[in-house]
């Protein structure tokens, strides 16, 4: 299965990159074949262009500056996003990531009546994601109500990919961790995924 792992934390040393290298050696010993797009390391463009918005409703997406990314997307049957909790959303690079590459006339189509918008990524079978969140689970759960979950699963996925399975692992209060909560994790990941 081809599996495009998508990286979004600045530091080469952080628990993410760590949880990222566990997992796609995870996967590849399952025998996935594994793309990685470290967007900090490739230095990803988040902000939308003039063109590209321009672009949003007319008869076709300004792709001109993103093939690559779009022909990834397009191809890739599993997604695994790994990224930290900002704020209760997503790093700005990785948001960019959706509002550029999750491309109308790709990700999705426009209903002809300007209403729901239409999925076009049935490539996808698969999304996984490995998130951590320097806050206890207690807020995100129940004073929060997991907002990266709920877009996550909902909105990107719900729309453009309805089909596909969705996981989600995340590691809460991160940021004081032990190597054996670490390791536990390491053992969901495999567990789950």
């Amino acid at each position: 299965m081809k599996c495009l792992v998508v990286i979004a934390h600045p530091l080469k040393d952080s628990l993410c990159k760590h949880l990222a290298k566990e997992a796609i050696a995870h996967l590849e010993a399952k025998g996935y074949e594994i793309t990685v797009k470290d967007l900090y390391a490739e230095s990803f463009a988040p902000t939308l262009t003039h063109a590209e918005r321009q672009s949003y409703f007319t008869e076709e997406f300004d792709s001109s500056v993103l093939e690559q990314d779009l022909r990834q997307l397009k191809e890739t049957q599993c997604l695994v996003l790994i990224f930290p909790t900002w704020w209760f959303g997503f790093p700005a690079i990785l948001k960019g990531w959706f509002d550029r590459v999750w491309a109308p006339g790709h990700a999705y189509d426009h209903a002809d009546d300007n209403k729901a918008i239409l999925p076009k990524l049935d490539n996808l079978v698969e999304m996984k994601v490995i998130t951590t969140l320097g806050s206890p689970r207690w807020v995100d759960l129940l004073i929060l109500r997991q907002p990266v979950r709920r877009v996550l699963k909902t909105a990107i996925r719900g729309t453009c990919a309805p089909k596909c399975r969705f996981q989600m692992l995340s590691l809460y209060a991160s940021e004081s961790l032990s190597k054996e909560k670490v390791d536990r994790f390491i053992r969901k990941i495999r567990t789950r995924f």
